[in-house]
């Protein structure tokens, strides 16, 4: 095989085990350890939707930072993009973890949101390493906002998830202090304002389906 094709089914194998295989951490799961809080049935089918909107937003970040690293032709900078989705992988493990606990499952649409945000991940590359960083900065920002927003919509006695969730944050801020220091060109109010449309309408369709 050409050294291509060989990349194409490495890439294509990501996606294939993002979208569909069983999640691996290398990390354990945060708040382990703790004892399940006594949840209504209508609270578990809550935090459950939360999750599985969570689950989804780590499934589009695994898609975005392979079109980001595809794209760039700095090797330091695809290193850092590797490193990032590593971790977010210990993310998309722990909330399919913490879904199944609930009783949870997957978005049904999760094959869908990985092929949009390859895309938007491969367009966000070609752009330059300076506008490909500075995405990746908005979109960390913002979904730390977003996690921000879950915690304050956990039941209080639901430390299990609280715990998934403040980890994944404090990873979530790591990234974005990160491609600032590596050189991120702040986007334009209207970009930033449409990437929050579209994860209003990812996150609201996710919490159902």
């Amino acid at each position: 095989m050409t050294p291509m094709l060989d990349a194409l089914i490495v890439e294509f194998d990501k996606a294939i085990r993002a979208v569909f295989a069983p999640g691996r951490s290398a990390r354990p799961l945060p708040g382990e350890p703790l004892t399940e809080g006594e949840l209504t049935d209508q609270e578990k089918r809550h935090v459950a939707a939360l999750m599985r909107v969570n689950h989804c937003g780590e499934i589009c970040a695994q898609a975005l930072y392979q079109g980001q690293a595809l794209t760039t032709r700095n090797a330091y900078l695809r290193d850092a993009l590797r490193q990032a989705a590593e971790e977010e992988g210990d993310h998309l493990a722990w909330t399919e973890r913490r879904l199944n606990e609930l009783g949870g499952r997957k978005s049904l649409l999760n094959p869908l949101w990985y092929g949009g945000a390859l895309a938007i991940g491969i367009a966000a590359g070609k752009l330059g390493d300076d506008w490909n960083l500075g995405f990746l900065a908005e979109t960390e920002r913002q979904v730390e906002a977003h996690l921000n927003g879950h915690l304050k919509r956990l039941p209080e006695k639901d430390r299990k998830s609280w715990a998934v969730i403040t980890a994944m944050k404090v990873d979530e801020a790591g990234h974005a202090d990160a491609a600032v220091r590596l050189g991120a060109r702040e986007l334009p109010g209207a970009v930033r304002q449409a990437m929050r449309i579209a994860s209003r309408v990812m996150t609201g369709t996710a919490y159902w389906v």
